[in-house]
């Protein structure tokens, strides 16, 4: 009778949580503006801040609930593609092309210095990465087929750009999607992988060019982002002028590159951005939604229809954050 009594208790029991457990989902927080936002760092639960087209910078200091915008002077028609904030005084926004330019704050988004410009002809940055508050990279599209790539050690006041010879070389037609931020990450302490994209997509690491079985051959596709975990890396990507498309979209490799995996279900279309969550969670987001995978990669939920271009997790927390067209700005959130 005890026996049965445990047995019953305990179905009990794993039934109200299989049955309590809420989804997740994407709550939007603001949109309807003309901005398009593409950069998203999220410093910690509480301190976010974005960029984008008409030299727009946003910032919050209550997890998202209300926000400040500025209008960087000077720059009121460029478009800042990607943003790393140290915390809610400092930041640093990058300008694409035309001429390229890198910004830094130091009063909360009041003031503007700029710490590096390029004048060079085709020009055009794609994104950058900090290791820690010091250590930064930034890369661009190729000049004369070799990958340009400067290098800031002092929280991004100031920057070198590699000599020539010294970057990586790729071939013609391939180069790098400005869409998310995030085809330059961090390998560890001291390293960086790339993600090539367009004609040719490939996986650059220590040294290594290696091919990547993602969608590519044209100039809309290949992969977009990569996002990095230990000794799991996923790409994602597809083509940008077909966003439901889920053929090559995704894939994962476990030993820096010498295999790919496909998942076993596919996110649901052309994703922009891929980002680890904890343990086994990963997200990523595209122009018809929001997936979500808490098996490592191997099979992609569709959490949300809302579209987005880029997905970043705090920092120095656990809350998740999305940005995208018309202002769109969201946050991951229980149902």
């Amino acid at each position: 009778m005890i026996k049965q009594f445990k047995i019953l208790f305990l179905t009990l029991v794993l039934f109200y949580t299989a049955n309590t457990v809420k989804a997740q989902t994407v709550k939007l927080l603001t949109s309807g503006t003309g901005t398009s936002i593409r950069g998203l760092s999220v410093v910690n639960d509480k301190v976010i801040w974005v960029s984008g087209s008409g030299g727009t910078v946003g910032k919050s200091v209550d997890g998202g609930n209300t926000w400040k915008w500025f209008t960087v002077k000077g720059f009121e028609k460029t478009d800042f593609r990607d943003i790393e904030a140290f915390d809610e005084t400092s930041a640093v926004i990058m300008g694409i092309a035309a001429p390229a330019y890198i910004l830094r704050t130091a009063d909360g988004g009041n003031s503007w210095k700029v710490v590096y410009e390029n004048k060079t002809k085709g020009m055009f940055l794609d994104a950058m990465e900090f290791w820690n508050d010091n250590s930064g990279i930034v890369i661009g599209d190729p000049i004369n087929n070799e990958i340009f790539v400067a290098r800031s050690f002092d929280g991004g006041m100031n920057w070198k750009a590699m000599p020539p010879g010294k970057s990586p070389l790729v071939d013609s037609g391939e180069a790098m999607f400005a869409s998310s931020g995030t085809n330059v990450r961090k390998l560890n302490n001291q390293e960086a992988v790339i993600i090539t994209g367009g004609s040719r997509s490939r996986l650059l690491i220590r040294g290594d060019k290696i091919d990547m079985p993602i969608l590519q051959g044209k100039e809309t596709t290949g992969a977009n982002s990569i996002a990095v975990n230990n000794n799991t890396m996923i790409i994602v990507g597809g083509d940008f002028n077909d966003k439901d498309a889920t053929l090559k979209n995704c894939f994962i490799t476990r030993d820096k590159g010498k295999t790919f995996i496909a998942p076993a279900t596919a996110p649901h279309g052309y994703r922009s951005c891929v980002e680890y969550l904890y343990k086994k969670s990963w997200l990523t987001c595209g122009l018809n939604g929001v997936d979500l995978s808490t098996d490592d990669g191997v099979n992609w939920s569709w959490i949300s229809k809302e579209g987005f271009y880029v997905c970043r997790m705090a920092k120095k927390g656990k809350a998740v954050f999305f940005a995208g067209s018309s202002g769109k700005i969201g946050k991951l959130v229980m149902e």
